[in-house]
């Protein structure tokens, strides 16, 4: 953690109280989040469907509304999104623990993801219009402090859990309102380069029309959608498996799985990102991370399935493997994501990427439950873990493709007219 502070204070005050603050809505998010379900199924009695729904109105609110946050950061500047984010969240936060009402919870769901839908595009575009040459690092740092608080949250929200669900909501709202006055107070009003800022003059059709017809970005997203699909199987297949193998105290083990992969990116991020820039250009650190991803799945293809000992090795190496993969991934993506951009609304790039990211992982996890049903009919598990290694080997290839055909390559910002 020296070097962590250490690396951090090498970085502008911008950036450093970006990285503090993702860090903030990290462990807010999470202290809640993980909770929430049984908070409305136990305490509020909610039906299975209607929990579900509840649910699923955020992730729709933030996957579906990327694109939209980042072209207004793009227009309006970084700050304000940043900012009203936030707001959204506190009000979000604190009406999940205190509503009771299908609607007032649903309306609080929307405002949670519609507010990380602001902030995440704009926070991004902003890191990398004050890093500059730096972005790698400062990406890296910056996802220490993301894994960091994703880390913590659940433990704080643990504890307050004991008292009530409404300690944790109010206490996680007043992290955001805090964080709501900090950037009003501190972060500097920030835009794009002369280049990456939308012009006035530029309507919204046209600002999204720039960044749709950007062929390389489109090609580079879509090859990336596997390992958004491989890094949620923490969430889906793994905890499955251990459910599978391990019985009642695979709950357990699924926790601590959880902790593990954070583990793994705080303490390794800044090891692996330095050690991948001396050896490796940015498509050949992609392309390995990659494939480490998706060699992280070959020990449970190899597994039987009655071994307890050895599934839980073989999880344990999974987790392992994908949470380093992921994090000589991360920095790396990120750069080039501004770099096919040209510099040229970059908010804009980040929220359809997100976009597209978030929708192949709704895909991905459909085809990965129903494989998996199907591999458990057939008493053929190994399918499953097989196909998930393929799909990290296929994302690695194709980002070598790409690399190779010059796709990768920085694209000349666009002259903007006066």
């Amino acid at each position: 953690m020296t070097s962590l502070r250490g690396r951090t204070r090498d970085f502008p005050p911008a950036v450093r109280l970006l990285m503090a603050n993702q860090f903030a809505i990290n462990l807010a998010f999470y202290m809640l989040m993980p909770y929430l379900a049984a908070h409305l199924s136990g305490s509020l009695g909610l039906a299975a469907w209607a929990v579900g729904f509840v649910l699923g109105v955020r992730n729709f609110s933030q996957q579906g509304m990327f694109l939209i946050g980042g072209t207004i950061a793009d227009r309006l500047g970084y700050k304000v999104p940043i900012m009203v984010g936030c707001l959204l969240r506190t009000v979000g936060f604190g009406l999940l623990g205190w509503a009771d009402s299908l609607p007032a919870l649903i309306a609080a769901s929307a405002a949670t993801g519609f507010a990380g839908a602001l902030f995440n595009p704009a926070v991004r575009a902003y890191l990398a219009a004050e890093a500059g040459e730096r972005r790698v690092d400062a990406f890296a740092a910056f996802n220490v402090h993301y894994q960091a608080g994703m880390l913590l949250g659940p433990l704080v929200g643990l504890a307050l859990l004991a008292a009530d669900f409404r300690l944790v909501s109010t206490v996680a709202a007043a992290v955001f309102a805090a964080l709501t006055l900090l950037q009003w107070r501190a972060l500097p009003a920030r835009r794009g380069t002369a280049s990456g800022a939308a012009p006035a003059s530029e309507g919204v059709l046209a600002q999204w029309r720039t960044v749709v017809s950007n062929r390389p970005f489109l090609l580079f997203a879509t090859a990336m959608i596997g390992s958004y699909v491989l890094s949620f199987q923490v969430y889906l297949a793994l905890p499955l498996a251990a459910a599978d193998a391990l019985g009642t105290s695979g709950t357990a083990v699924t926790g601590g799985l959880f902790v593990v992969s954070a583990a793994v990116a705080v303490l390794g991020q800044l090891r692996l990102t330095g050690w991948a820039k001396l050896r490796w250009t940015p498509a050949r650190a992609l392309v390995r991370g990659l494939a480490a991803m998706g060699t992280a799945f070959l020990p449970l293809t190899l597994t039987p399935p009655g071994a307890r000992t050895a599934v839980l090795a073989s999880l344990v190496a999974a987790v392992v493997l994908l949470a380093a993969g992921s994090a000589v991934v991360y920095p790396f993506e990120m750069d080039i994501v501004v770099t096919l951009s040209g510099e040229r609304l970059v908010a804009t790039h980040y929220g359809l990427y997100n976009t597209v990211s978030g929708l192949g992982i709704t895909l991905g996890n459909l085809v990965t439950g129903a494989l998996w049903d199907f591999a458990e009919r057939h008493d053929a598990r190994w399918l499953t873990w097989s196909v998930l290694s393929c799909t990290g080997i296929a994302c690695a290839a194709s980002v070598a493709a790409l690399s190779r055909t010059g796709r990768l390559t920085p694209r000349q910002p666009e002259p903007v007219p006066a």
